[in-house]
Formats: C-alpha cells, sequence, structure tokens
C-alpha cells in the first residue's frame, strides 16, 4: 500500500499511441496542489510537478484545438 502522499501513476485510456504516453499523479491534487507528470516509458525519469492550474490551464487549451489535432 502507498503512503497518502505518494503518487498513483495512471495512464489516459486513450493513451493508444505505441507508448508515447505521459502518466500523471492525479491523487495529490488536493493535498499538494501538483500533478506530477512523467514520461511512462521511463518511470525512474525525472517528475514534473505541475501547478493544478498551469495543468487546468494545459488541459483546457487541449480541448479548445488550441495545439492543433490532438
Amino acid at each position: 500500500m502507498k503512503a497518502a502522499g505518494s503518487p498513483r501513476w495512471i495512464k489516459s485510456s486513450y493513451s493508444d499511441n505505441g507508448g508515447a504516453c505521459i502518466e500523471v499523479a492525479a491523487n495529490l491534487v488536493a493535498t499538494h496542489g501538483i500533478v506530477p507528470v512523467r514520461d511512462s516509458k521511463l518511470p525512474n525519469s525525472p517528475v514534473l510537478a505541475v501547478h493544478t492550474d498551469a495543468f487546468s490551464s494545459f488541459v483546457d487549451c487541449l480541448r479548445e484545438g488550441q495545439f492543433g489535432p490532438v
């Protein structure tokens, strides 16, 4: 069992693109105010800690198509 402050990594159900995926640990949003992000192929690589406001803005931009087709 993982400690309450440990990331629980998840990958999107849309991630069927040959392995070019990221994982996020949304369980730390409420307690730490961050969304940890890592490369799913390299689980021991560095983790990017993104503030929740910035991550939400990024997801909104993706949904609106501001970065082109997803």
